[in-house]
């Protein structure tokens, strides 16, 4: 079932294209990391989800709902959280979240509905203190339970660890993760490191364009990393180099600047080949250099990234 669907999104200022014919849909229950260089489009496309903004052209719906058509249907169905949480300081955290469920006019019986939420988001220990007294972390976090008022299925949430410390950042991780099992998530975030803990598949956003959407595992496939090893092996550099030279699948090489000693690291990219590997094995053990490592490169949601956005 799709929760979100998105159609040959565009948004023009002027002669600006902020967005350019975007469409992705994403299911329910997935939780979809959002990533793009500053001024992609990010935000950009989370106001337009949410219906903060209008787009120039495309549709949005949210579990079947045009956000335009029926706004009110679809906004009932979102939880969002901008990179700036709206939280009211002079408010205690329970007079908030009264303030939230009123505005959302949520039907759950109000106690156990935020017993839940508070205990989901760990505020439980501050819902009676001022939000302004209260740290940068339990900010972002009653910024989260304010997402969850009303139990919407579809949660949007822009930069939510933004300013936190380390042991912020694990434990808003942790929280993602939870809210994934029982809600849809569209979370953008620059950390890529955390975008791949909890993100089940990945939208890149560049100029305005959708440039990838997919797992990881999968756009790190398109880079080749199947056709490319990472060789250790004891011997000098011009042995090597040598038997290297004699495998035919062995397309090139290059030695790696943290090679150690009599152990050498090599970057080999080889034609697709099921006895590569194999090819490469037998060739070294015919010059008595033994191989201490083989094992296929996997590039870095870091290098994934670079290549998507470094691309003209």
């Amino acid at each position: 079932m799709q929760m979100i669907k998105v159609k040959n999104l565009t948004k023009k200022y002027g002669s600006i294209s902020a967005l350019d014919n975007v469409s992705f849909s994403v299911k329910k229950g997935e939780v979809v990391g959002f990533l793009g260089p500053n001024g992609a489009g990010k935000t950009t496309t989370m106001n337009i989800l949410t219906g903060y903004l209008s787009s120039t052209s495309g549709t949005v719906s949210i579990d079947g709902y045009d956000i335009l058509e029926e706004p009110t249907e679809a906004k009932k169905r979102i939880g969002y959280l901008p990179e700036v949480p709206p939280l009211y300081p002079d408010m205690t955290v329970d007079e908030y979240l009264d303030f939230l469920y009123e505005l959302k006019k949520a039907k759950q019986k109000k106690a156990p509905h935020f017993n839940e939420i508070c205990e989901l988001t760990r505020i439980t220990a501050v819902r009676g203190r001022l939000i302004k007294n209260l740290s940068k972390g339990y900010r972002q976090r009653v910024g989260i339970a304010q997402t969850l008022v009303g139990n919407p299925p579809v949660l949007i949430l822009d930069e939510p660890t933004v300013g936190l410390d380390p042991k912020q950042i694990i434990e808003m991780r942790t929280l993602i993760k939870k809210l994934g099992e029982h809600h849809t998530v569209i979370l953008s975030s620059h950390i890529l490191s955390e975008v791949q803990a909890v993100c089940d598949r990945i939208i890149v956003l560049n100029n305005g364009k959708l440039v990838a959407d997919s797992t990881a595992e999968n756009l790190s496939d398109s880079l080749g990393s199947g056709n490319s090893l990472t060789l250790k092996a004891v011997g000098s550099e011009r042995d090597i180099q040598s038997v290297l030279n004699s495998v035919k699948c062995v397309k090139r090489f290059s030695r790696n600047a943290h090679s150690d000693g009599d152990v050498q690291e090599f970057s080999v990219s080889i034609s697709p080949s099921e006895s590569a590997r194999a090819d490469i094995f037998f060739a070294f053990a015919a010059k008595k250099i033994p191989i201490i490592e083989m094992k296929t490169t996997e590039y870095s949601l870091e290098d994934i990234f670079m290549s998507l956005v470094d691309k003209k």
